[in-house]
């Protein structure tokens, strides 16, 4: 963007031939090439970038300007081009560029200093603006005579009188000057250099990077709105999270989504970049651009462009809170159901030898079997990163009258899954991949002899009379999917009045036992499988 909306408040970019892409086993070649698109022109915006219009199909004209950078000196700086039209043989004139006004405010901005009293300061240009040759006039009279009161008050003449004393006792009246007290810019271009923002009563200087930044924003959106003389404004805000806390980004961002244009202002388009996902929670979807890096290089994927099956979209953004617009920014993603799984994948993972975190995982709960609102956002048409689902094959039998009953298979039985899952299962590809167990998380856990001690002991620190119970109920079983059931059963299948052990708090006792106590217990495969396809180097 500042390739070719830098200027006036920031010089443009520099590039050298270090910064051409190297692909893989190549080498660097050929240019830096960036095309710009305008649409939604005005008549005098066509006028003014006549040499560049286009026609856009639908049978309205749009800009095309492209900015290259290429032909590098001896240095390696590449020199850069701006070109407009159908065939990028026109030169941009200085009129275009005037016409697009920018302004870019970078990651460690100093907004302090784009605060502070000078001749180009923004509240110096906003002033210039919203003032007209009358107003101007208004305001030095208004110096002028306030000048003239000052002026007489015994204090100022007091020590006007003494300063021109002792310098007329130095020069002598042949090299002695005319001195006079009075305020220091008495007309209107002086007194816009030197106005100030008091915030609170107190100097800027005083105030909060996060608040300054704020306020020079508003400083800022209000001189490019009032600026009727481009054509074009925008402003380019890097990383706003650097000095905000979440409270204050999510007011940001509410802002710059919906800046109401006010009587006698112009659009401004803005631009944020940012590695927040307080800001990814909050935005609008539509408006949402990811870069992801891939083997072959950095691509560009738009969520606005998925085909979301209906209602599907509007859940996302439903359930796109802070941790899972996490998404966003991952470089490995697995989804669970809920909160026992959130607790205990990462805890398993540890015990294969993986650290999600190392990898850059993301563990994202959907909160039940909303998959089908996260998945269409991954994948060879999407973001293309490791994604494992991990979900409940949820088993069933036909019975006699045709109905599907829930079913209790062994570890090695095949079995038949629900319908849910065998959708989602239709949805893979090389990137997205679902895992499933037997049935749920918990019974392919406690297919496992050393898992039922553990769960066992997680139960008898929730429910300790609901521990007895099953310890006893287990021991007079001999088949792993027997005392799978039954524990199983106990804890969350439990008779009509008595009320099921919550997973979730099940989930946390667990992990505890084992992490605790250093236990050794038995990862379910298809868990495994799901760790090591997202850690796969």
């Amino acid at each position: 963007m500042r390739a070719l909306l830098a200027g006036t408040d920031d010089p443009y970019p520099r590039f050298s031939v270090d910064d051409v892409h190297l692909p893989k086993g190549g080498s660097a070649a050929g240019d830096i090439v960036f095309d710009y698109i305008f649409k939604d022109l005005s008549l005098d915006d066509e006028a003014d970038f006549m040499h560049g219009l286009r026609a856009d199909g639908m049978g309205k004209a749009e800009a095309l300007l492209r900015v290259t950078y290429g032909d590098a000196d001896k240095s390696g700086r590449l020199r850069s081009r701006k070109t407009c039209g159908v065939h990028h043989d026109i030169a941009m004139t200085a009129t275009m560029l005037e016409n697009l006004r920018s302004v870019y405010l970078q990651p460690l901005r100093d907004a302090e200093l784009g605060l502070r009293p000078s001749r180009s300061s923004q509240l110096s240009r906003l002033l210039h603006l919203l003032s007209d040759d009358a107003g101007k006039d208004e305001i030095t009279q208004k110096l002028a005579d306030l000048d003239k009161d000052i002026k007489a008050l015994k204090a100022i003449v007091e020590t006007q009188d003494a300063i021109t004393g002792r310098h007329n006792s130095m020069l002598g009246d042949q090299l002695a000057q005319m001195l006079a007290v009075e305020l220091s810019g008495s007309d209107f271009t002086k007194l816009a250099s030197r106005l100030s923002l008091l915030v609170d009563s107190f100097e800027i200087e005083r105030n909060g990077l996060g608040y300054n930044n704020l306020i020079f924003m508003a400083v800022v959106l209000s001189e490019l709105a009032k600026n009727a003389d481009s054509a074009y404004r925008s402003l380019i805000v890097e990383e706003p999270e650097a000095h905000l806390h979440p409270q204050l980004q999510a007011v940001l961002l509410r802002y710059l989504s919906d800046i109401k244009v006010s009587e006698g202002e112009r659009p401004v388009q803005v631009f944020v970049t940012s590695h927040s996902p307080n800001f990814a929670s909050i935005a609008d979807l539509n408006a949402v651009e990811c870069l992801v890096e891939t083997d072959s290089g950095v691509e560009v994927f738009h969520p606005r462009s998925v085909s979301f099956g209906k209602g599907k979209k509007e859940k996302l953004r439903r359930y796109l809170d802070v941790t899972r617009a996490e998404l966003f920014f991952a470089r490995r993603v697995i989804f669970v159901e809920g909160a026992a799984e959130l607790m205990m994948i990462n805890l398993l993972a540890k015990s294969m030898g993986y650290d999600l975190r190392d990898h850059g995982v993301s563990l994202i709960s959907v909160e039940g079997l909303n998959f089908d609102s996260f998945m269409p956002l991954f994948g060879e048409t999407a973001i293309k990163i490791p994604v494992a689902v991990i979900t409940d094959a949820d088993p069933y039998t036909v019975d006699a009258d045709g109905k599907n009953q829930p079913h209790y298979p062994s570890a090695t039985e095949s079995i038949t899954i629900s319908s849910n899952t065998a959708s989602m299962k239709e949805r893979e590809d090389e990137f997205v991949k679902v895992f499933h167990g037997q049935k749920t998380f918990e019974y392919d856990f406690a297919l496992h002899e050393n898992n039922r001690m553990a769960m066992l002991a997680a139960l008898k620190d929730l429910h300790p009379q609901i521990g007895d119970d099953l310890e006893t109920e287990l021991a007079s079983k001999t088949d792993d999917r027997d005392k799978a059931e039954a524990l199983f059963s106990g804890m969350f299948e439990r008779p009509k009045g008595k009320k099921n052990v919550q997973k979730g708090a099940f989930a946390q006792a667990l992990a505890a036992q084992i992490e605790d106590n250093r236990l050794n217990v038995e990862i379910p495969t298809y868990i495994q499988n799901a760790v090591l396809h997202v850690c796969k180097p």
